[in-house]
């Protein structure tokens, strides 16, 4: 089931007479979880609950302004008839015609649940910035999610009938969530895990659910994870920054234009700069084409000296005049709208080094052939240790800094060495070295359009491998003889 099959389906009659089916059937599991979320919500309070179905969690939690929003319409009739001292709005989170809604409630809520919704999600972060609209400083958000680890039961589950089909969803790690509250001005206060056994048996459902999911190590294995956060907006004196967006582009000439008409126009100065690396089409010239066919927009451009994205990114950064840079491919898998986010990471002080990670959404299917993500994510974890910091997608393309930083990077290179092709590591071990905070911003991966990839799977990841070894040796072999 591709993306557009999905949505189509999740506001289907089918869908819905299904998840009322399925709510019944595995009752227990629900009931639960509305205990759970009552038991945290302070009585008298102003509920709005994003993705409601019927409304019978927002009821059971009984809240003094209750509030359900739910994109099936067969659903959110079925609530208003069933509860109508609710009120329920009809229309997806992600769309501008329920941000005008929730701007006419004129109402900001003491909670807002988000229950097993945000794997339909396009755009997580997004959503939860949707959510600032009704929320005041005091706003508690909770997110509960299947924990990663039941993906392979819960895909089972589906495959016998045994549970809801609910096609592609994006599968979080705990920490993954909390990155995107943290992303979008909800500071994380509190993770949970809930339900081991999410199945009704008398006795020993309660036994193991209420005392064993509790302890330490095993309650990992539990469910559902649920992660809470408060809002806490960014201050309104937040200073705007040039930016410099560096494409590093070899036979990519179809994608030129539309890029440049893709860039959102967003900081105080903004420049687009090619590098164009010994193509044999003619993407040198689509390029001063454009330039022409764009006399408004700032955008400059540089042929390569020498070979290797690594090379062009270092020589568009030598270029570029911008307070911010930020490196964009030109292969269009990373929709360009999507830097506006690594820009405002900056700007907002939530880190000092943004990475890309295209490991968190579901890909198009022909994004990423299976064994570059297994090898992606193989590195992630090798990379995450040697650098102490988190890393999900140690190869994405797209990432950003302040240029003072990457001057003081580029300073201390002699330390890892000048051989790195992709130009990823040598910023990544850089910033590391220097104690940037890195933080990374989930994007999705679509499947190039045009051309073909630049990458050999084997030859790269010997030179991976190779920069594993490197960063050992000057990392962590260093700290252990200091």
């Amino acid at each position: 089931m591709n993306k557009f099959s999905r949505d189509k389906y999740l506001i289907s009659e089918e869908y819905a007479l299904s998840k009322t089916y399925w709510r019944k059937r595995n009752s227990y599991y629900h009931t639960e979880l509305d205990k759970y979320l009552k038991s945290i919500i302070k009585p008298g309070s102003k509920v709005l609950e994003v993705g409601c179905g019927e409304g019978d969690t927002l009821a059971f939690i009984n809240p003094s302004i209750g509030v359900g929003i739910e994109r099936n319409p067969y659903l959110i009739n079925r609530a208003i008839k069933k509860y109508p001292s609710l009120k329920f709005i009809e229309g997806d989170i992600e769309s501008e015609k329920i941000s005008n809604k929730l701007n006419d409630l004129n109402l900001s809520f003491d909670y807002i649940i988000l229950s097993d919704l945000i794997g339909t999600l396009n755009d997580i972060q997004k959503t939860f910035e949707t959510l600032h609209i009704t929320s005041h400083q005091n706003t508690i958000i909770i997110v509960t999610y299947y924990n990663y680890f039941w993906n392979p039961v819960l895909k089972i589950a589906e495959a016998l009938k045994l549970k809801l089909k609910e096609g592609i969803m994006n599968w979080l790690y705990i920490d993954e969530i909390k990155n995107l509250l943290f992303l979008s001005d909800f500071t994380p206060i509190s993770v949970d895990y809930l339900m081991i056994l999410p199945v009704y048996i008398p006795l020993v459902s309660k036994i193991i659910n209420k005392y064993f999911s509790r302890l330490p190590g095993i309650r990992r294995f539990s469910i559902s994870g649920i992660v809470t956060g408060k809002y806490t907006p960014s201050s309104n004196n937040i200073e705007d920054y040039s930016v410099s967006v560096i494409i590093p582009c070899r036979n990519e000439a179809g994608n030129i234009e539309e890029i440049i008409r893709r860039i959102p126009d967003f900081g105080k100065q903004l420049e687009i700069i090619f590098v164009e690396g010994h193509s044999s089409d003619n993407t040198y010239e689509t390029i001063e084409t454009v330039i022409q066919k764009y006399p408004n927009k700032c955008i400059r451009l540089y042929k390569q000296t020498e070979r290797g994205k690594g090379n062009a990114v270092r020589l568009g950064f030598e270029k570029a005049d911008g307070d911010i840079l930020i490196i964009l491919d030109a292969d269009m898998t990373v929709a360009p709208e999507d830097i506006t986010k690594f820009y405002k990471a900056l700007r907002d002080k939530k880190g000092e080094f943004i990475n890309g990670s295209r490991l968190v959404y579901q890909m198009e299917e022909r994004a990423m052939k299976t064994l570059n993500k297994l090898g992606n994510i193989f590195f992630s974890k090798v990379f995450t240790w040697l650098l102490g910091q988190r890393i999900t997608d140690t190869l994405c393309g797209t990432k950003a800094l302040f240029k003072k930083d990457y001057l003081r990077i580029a300073k201390n290179r002699n330390i890892f060495g000048d051989f790195d092709p992709f130009g990823d590591f040598d910023l990544l071990f850089g910033a590391a070295k220097l104690k940037l905070k890195i933080i990374e911003i989930p994007i999705r991966y679509a499947e190039r359009k045009y051309g073909t990839t630049n990458i050999n799977r084997f030859r790269d990841g010997w030179l991976l491998t190779k920069m594993c070894f490197v960063a050992f040796r000057k990392i962590k072999l260093r700290k252990t003889l200091e």
